[in-house]
């Protein structure tokens, strides 16, 4: 029995053969805030083979409260996300192949990550339902268990989607509360996002052993604060005329069409702004223009930050910007345009 594990495979639903299977499984986790953090470093500890994360921003401040990768010194020199989950991660278990990927997960992207990296499984650590409809779409078309999970406040949601057994996300949407609360207006507390990765990782670890018959097949939903939980059944849900999961599926979030090019961040008082292809800026380079206009700069391998009084610039190599200090779309693409071209 491996010692680093003896406690895990002493649990009878696992066992040895079931961290035989955990060690030859990988999971791509989409987005590296707090869900993605909880759920990196547990699957991580529990000896997952191989975890890639995919995640656009960089540590802030306001992280350290609930994202519990990182330090200080991460939002110190506003290393991207992907970045220093990797460099934690591979820490805490080095036997754990874990590539890191700073980027915006578009359709296009997505779909790629999944042919060429062939995940087990995904999981769902966006804070936004246009990336999670893109998800659902490319797992039911590519038939990937996706587990869903989201929170603010006290309150907690999560459920795992299996294509073929469970209905989809696109069919759930008249069920899921859809209000307006995100992180920015109502806050969060950390016990909420611990106990949605609680369930995000328990039914992620009954997936990857594959016990399908102890999936929960419920929706769960809590609030901690005001001592409420409920778990329903969601069967009954299933619309035969579903575009992702249906009897004629077209996976409509799929397509170009609906990739969104600006977006206001959940949580932010920013806007991101993706150029319509891809730039290969040099950063280093654009830090020099930038300090030559006689703007506060600072540069890392991964980025270039602008101080523009109100307002800050945040660059990729990839041209994709961020635009702190707005979430008004035409004044975040007039400051884009201005420093950009």
């Amino acid at each position: 029995m491996n010692e680093r594990y003896s406690r895990q495979e002493l649990f009878a639903p696992i066992g040895e053969e079931g961290q035989k299977k955990i060690r030859q499984k990988h999971v791509l986790i989409i987005g590296a805030g707090a869900l993605g953090t909880g759920s990196a470093e547990a699957l991580v500890r529990a000896g997952v083979g191989k975890v890639t994360i995919v995640d656009r921003d960089y540590v802030e401040w306001s992280n350290l409260q609930r994202q519990q990768l990182y330090s200080e010194a991460d939002a110190k020199e506003r290393l991207p996300k992907a970045v220093a989950a990797k460099q934690r991660l591979q820490e805490v278990n080095s036997d754990v192949e874990i590539d890191a990927i700073v980027g915006d997960v578009t359709a296009q992207e997505l779909e790629e990550l999944i042919t060429a990296r062939t995940p087990d499984l995904l999981m769902d650590a966006t804070d936004n339902f246009d990336t999670r409809m893109m998800i659902n779409d490319a797992a039911y078309k590519y038939r990937i268990p996706w587990i869903y999970g989201a929170c603010v406040g006290s309150y907690g949601i999560s459920y795992a989607f299996i294509p073929g057994k469970t209905p989809c996300f696109h069919c759930l949407l008249d069920t899921v509360p859809m209000g307006g609360l995100t992180c920015d207006t109502a806050g969060i507390i950390s016990p909420a996002v611990q106990m949605v990765v609680s369930y995000q990782v328990t039914e992620a670890l009954k997936i990857l052993v594959e016990d399908w018959a102890a999936l929960r097949h419920k929706l769960v939903s809590f609030d901690l604060w005001k001592n409420q939980y409920t778990a329903i059944r969601i069967d009954s849900v299933k619309k035969e005329d579903c575009p992702t999961c249906g009897e004629k599926p077209s996976y409509p979030f799929l397509s170009y069409e609906q990739q969104t090019k600006t977006a206001v961040l959940c949580g932010r008082n920013s806007v991101q702004i993706r150029p319509a292809a891809k730039r290969n800026y040099d950063l280093q380079e654009l830090a020099s223009l930038f300090a030559k206009q006689g703007l506060a700069v600072h540069v890392n391998p991964y980025l270039v930050s602008v101080s523009l009084g109100n307002e800050r610039l945040v660059v990729f190599s990839d041209g994709r910007a961020l635009i702190h200090g707005t979430k008004d779309i035409q004044e975040a693409k007039s400051i884009y345009y201005r420093y950009l071209g």
